[in-house]
């Protein structure tokens, strides 16, 4: 799976049942993650033991957890669910039928990558270290550009306002074009365009 080495192949269950009866989260909770999660499985084990390379004072491994799903969607609750429940460094393959997206929870949020067919994951695994390589693994995986920021945290939270900031822009930009008055779309469209120029401040995430 996604092109690692066959040394790194577990491929172990992880019972849902266990995860309920130890961590026990709330009705809520446990309901969505029924309703959209088929079952858990510890797909690799990427660490010293298994790949060339020496772990991090932070890292010591990483494991790539399958997520079989009942539905194309998951919601990033599930996903925050298990990060939360289980203190390790894990990265979510969500797989739907023959398509899967990667996933990973950091700076409490989850970062969900785009889909494509299972057999075309590539996860190019570079760093000097383990802390390195999972930092380089989670900007992959929310598509965030390392060179113009040293922090990833900041670099994370950087991309989110970003995002906030475009789907304002173009949730003022429908209601521009459809409101009748000129008054009120007037007042539209410079909230659009103190918006934009708010993008424009900070160009680089």
């Amino acid at each position: 799976m996604l092109g690692l080495p066959k040394s790194t192949e577990i491929n172990k269950p992880l019972p849902k049942k266990a995860i309920f009866d130890r961590f026990k989260p709330n009705t809520d909770d446990r309901k969505l993650f029924d309703e959209q999660i088929s079952r858990l499985t510890i797909a690799e084990e990427i660490s010293p033991q298994t790949v060339n390379i020496t772990a991090s004072t932070d890292v010591a491994s990483i494991y790539i957890i399958l997520v079989t799903l009942k539905t194309a969607e998951c919601h990033k609750k599930n996903i925050a669910l298990l990060s939360k429940l289980i203190e390790q460094k894990m990265l979510f393959v969500l797989q739907y039928k023959d398509f899967a997206r990667l996933a990973v929870y950091r700076s409490e949020k989850v970062l969900i990558s785009v889909g494509k067919p299972v057999g075309e994951w590539k996860l190019a695994l570079s760093g000097l270290d383990l802390g390195v390589m999972w930092k380089n693994i989670i900007a992959e995986v929310g598509g965030i550009d390392l060179s113009c920021s040293k922090d990833l945290d900041d670099a994370i939270a950087e991309k989110d306002r970003r995002e906030k900031l475009q789907r304002q822009i173009t949730a003022f930009e429908k209601k521009a074009m459809s409101e009748r008055q000129p008054r009120r779309k007037w007042e539209l469209a410079e909230k659009v365009k103190r918006l934009k120029k708010e993008l424009e401040d900070n160009p680089h995430e």
